[in-house]
């Protein structure tokens, strides 16, 4: 086979070239660069990062809401340089220092008995994991009948065979290359006390009637039939829908009722984001597996983790009566991202982050709130910690969401990016996930990109 000849692309423009015609990225098409042409990132640090045209930037969402500890971060690559040079990988049927030291530093953290971890490369993974685990589990109990799953409409718990298929919107348009779906999935309303699909006219109103419903569905289906019920502590997708309090306390009592895996799914609320280190501890709940990534390692290598629940995992503990999980994956305990999430968890403990998410993120809710008084277009605020939304509406009497092909999001985005802001706007929603060292003043700079831009597309689109 023939090699192509060519040089890699250096220059600014070289790489934009490149990109377009040979990178495949997310969620974009490459006939969209052609009118929006991608940044390419060379540097950062904190909440900023820099391109190769050496213009800067305010990352709004830290990558996916996952950039916890910040940009630029040189203690992290000395913890992977430091590591790659003792081991970079780990001969089968062994494991390493960083993957026991995380294991057992992620039992002190969690909550309650959450006791052993099953490392993998990411969020998805970790939800794949946890829901195997659970209709394993019932599997080795003689329960091969339990093989169903609750999760709930508009949540998102990933992209794979499996995962892509729990949550999601009412349409699932996103998924309709991918039929037909994955066999026992059963859908909930979301707890979303904006628009509460069961008709809840407050937040505890619409967490009973959202509770409830999921027992319903329990009992409708058949308790033994059912393995595990999946969720988000606070869900994103609908802008960002923080449940009433008496949620997931009710919902951890109907698992235990009905005896079914309760899973909570802590890839974007984990490791201080809403200002605890996980989101179920705003209302004492344990779950029995937690899915979790992005923050624990601040996305500086992939790196994920499904958490089980002592009484949980023994079930996989081998030996003659029982086999282990039967689930491999290359990277799952790589030494290398182990000794970096170490790292990362140090940085967040020792700066007290998660305390400044809560401190900081009060402080941009404030200010996401002043923006609702002075926008018509702002329905709604809500959020916890430093994971934060509001909802775009036409109309705020009949909270009357903007359409797709209403535009509302693209030129609000292109909006944000002609004022520094790495910010995309969804049809009918804006949500801020930031680093978690995000200071006020930072706050501020956001808020007044923000706000200038709702008010240009406002007036030029005559809302």
């Amino acid at each position: 086979m023939a090699v192509k000849a060519g040089s890699l692309p250096e220059s600014p423009s070289e790489m934009r070239a490149a990109a377009m015609k040979h990178l495949w990225m997310h969620n974009r098409g490459w006939d969209e660069l052609e009118e929006d042409e991608p940044i390419v990132a060379t540097s950062g640090h904190g909440i900023r990062i820099n391109d190769s045209e050496g213009r800067s930037w305010i990352d709004v969402n830290g990558g996916y809401m996952s950039v916890h500890i910040g940009y630029g971060r040189t203690e992290i690559a000395r913890a992977v340089n430091k590591q790659m040079e003792q081991i970079h990988y780990f001969p089968q049927g062994t494991t390493s220092v960083p993957a026991v030291q995380l294991a057992a530093k992620l039992d002190q953290i969690t909550p309650g008995d959450l006791t052993r971890s099953f490392f993998v490369s990411g969020g998805s993974e970790a939800n794949e994991t946890s829901v195997k685990i659970a209709r394993a589990f019932y599997r080795r109990a003689g329960h091969a009948g339990r093989y169903k799953v609750i999760s709930r409409k508009e949540s998102y718990h990933g992209a794979l065979g499996l995962t892509m298929w729990l949550g999601g919107s009412t349409t699932a348009s996103g998924r309709a290359d991918y039929e037909p779906a994955y066999p026992g999935m059963v859908y909930a309303p979301q707890p979303n006390p904006y628009r509460c699909e069961m008709g809840g006219e407050s937040p505890d109103e619409c967490a009973e009637l959202c509770a409830r419903a999921i027992e319903d569905l329990l009992l409708f289906h058949g308790p033994d039939t059912v393995a595990a019920v999946i969720a988000e502590p606070i869900a994103v997708p609908p802008a960002v829908a923080v449940p009433g309090d008496g949620y997931w306390p009710r919902l951890r009592e109907i698992c235990d009722e009905y005896g079914v895996i309760l899973i909570a799914d802590e890839v974007i609320t984990g490791f201080g984001r809403t200002g605890k280190m996980f989101a179920v501890e705003h209302w004492n709940v344990v779950p029995d597996v937690m899915s979790v990534a992005k923050g624990i390692i601040s996305s500086y290598l992939p790196l994920g983790a499904s958490i089980a629940r002592e009484g949980i995992a023994n079930a996989f503990a081998g030996g003659p009566e029982t086999k282990f999980f039967q689930h491999v994956l290359t990277f799952a305990g790589h030494p290398v991202p182990a000794a970096a999430a170490l790292e990362n968890i140090r940085i967040i403990e020792e700066e007290d982050l998660v305390e400044n998410s809560a401190r900081v993120g009060a402080y941009f809710l404030e200010r996401l709130e002043e923006l609702a008084d002075r926008h018509s277009i702002i329905g709604n605020v809500s959020g916890l910690g430093l994971l934060l939304g509001i909802d775009l509406v036409s109309d705020t009497q009949e909270k009357t969401p903007f359409k797709a092909d209403d535009k509302v999001g693209d030129h609000l985005t292109k909006a944000f990016h002609d004022r520094g802001l790495i910010l995309k706007a969804a049809p009918s929603a804006i949500t801020f996930g930031p680093p978690l060292c995000i200071t006020r003043d930072e706050v501020d700079e956001i808020i007044q990109g923000v706000d200038q831009s709702i008010a240009q597309v406002t007036r030029e689109m005559n809302l």
